[in-house]
């Protein structure tokens, strides 16, 4: 309990210091960033899972009740850049196994599934299964995650100079009780449905599926309050942050560096697609580097919320990338294994 108690205080001097120094996205990046620090230092941190997945739902409501009939009638329109999705991940691949194996000198399951843009529970589990290094597939995911949530709204600011201080939703006060209500049943209950049928990012996809149920026929008329969204921000920013507790200086010369610079890869990559869909017309840019950038569902539905992004675009894109790395990852893993 201290530890927790701990991690939360160093968490809130990140949101502070931000905002005391008028920082983008201080109830994420502060969050990062303080525990980042105190887990370089050798501080001992410890989060709440059960809490964090909580927060989780409450992105999914967001998403959910965001949807209308329009919205879900355009998404037939989506397939020309969805295809492209399996490409990305192909690629990431293609170019990130041989990365880790030949430059850095992981395993073939730590350098595949270190490579492969999944969640970061769902790689770790395959990863482990296949006899990878859990601990180095742990900080190079939580450094994609950390790098990309980091440098994306960097990226926002200074191309298309969006701002990042709207609120990202109406205050508690402002919204009626009865809605509210709808939005905690629609999170926990859509949560546990999800989780209860072993739906891959439970935490996300269910409360978002049970929020879209009601906003499409009308109960659901409004998106959680900010109050919610700095909330749920704060948890997810404190827990990318804690996930670098216990790192050695020989962790972060090697998975760490190895991580940052694949980041870079990732990054390109990204930017690349994002590019070429521009160039084709066939989605804005700054929403299609949203839905190509491989950060973590949760950081990405926080993004697009905030900068006011086509919400159903960019979460699609993303369930389409966790489906196709979750559900092909083992089984490409298991004809590219290297004979011995």
């Amino acid at each position: 309990m201290r530890r927790t108690a701990l991690t939360h205080a160093i968490a809130l001097s990140g949101v502070a210091l931000f905002i005391a120094l008028s920082l983008p996205l201080p109830w994420l990046l502060g969050p990062i960033s303080a525990c980042l620090v105190a887990a370089l230092l050798k501080v001992r941190l410890r989060g709440l899972p059960a809490l964090n997945n909580l927060m989780r739902s409450i992105l999914g409501v967001a998403v959910g009740a965001s949807l209308t009939t329009a919205i879900v009638a355009s998404m037939a329109a989506m397939w020309p850049t969805l295809i492209m999705v399996p490409v990305l991940v192909f690629l990431i691949g293609l170019i990130g196994v041989p990365y880790f194996q030949r430059l850095w000198g992981f395993d073939f399951a730590t350098s595949y599934y270190g490579a492969m843009p999944g969640g970061l529970q769902d790689m770790l589990l395959f990863g482990e299964e296949a006899g990878g290094d859990v601990r180095a597939l742990s900080l190079i995911h939580a450094t994609r995650v950390l790098i990309i949530v980091s440098v994306l709204p960097f990226i926002l600011t200074g191309w298309w100079e969006v701002s990042l201080d709207n609120p990202p939703g109406a205050p508690a006060s402002s919204l009626p009780w009865q809605q509210l209500v709808l939005m905690a049943i629609a999170g926990i209950a859509g949560w546990q449905i999800a989780k209860k049928i072993g739906l891959f990012g439970a935490a996300i996809l269910g409360p978002m599926i049970f929020a879209a149920a009601l906003a499409l026929t009308g109960v659901l008329e409004h998106r959680p309050p900010a109050e919610a969204i700095w909330a749920a921000q704060f948890y997810i920013g404190m827990t990318v942050g804690a996930n670098y507790s216990g790192v050695t200086g020989a962790e972060v010369r090697r998975d760490v560096v190895a991580a940052v610079g694949f980041c870079l890869v990732l990054l390109a990559l990204a930017a690349g697609f994002a590019e070429l869909i521009h160039l084709l017309d066939l989605a804005p840019p700054m929403e299609t580097l949203l839905a190509f950038a491989p950060g973590g569902q949760a950081e990405m539905a926080v993004l697009a919320i905030i900068v006011g992004a086509d919400l159903a675009f960019v979460i699609a894109h993303h369930i389409l990338r966790l489906v196709v790395v979750i559900l092909g990852a083992p089984v490409a893993a298991r004809f590219l294994r290297p004979r011995d």
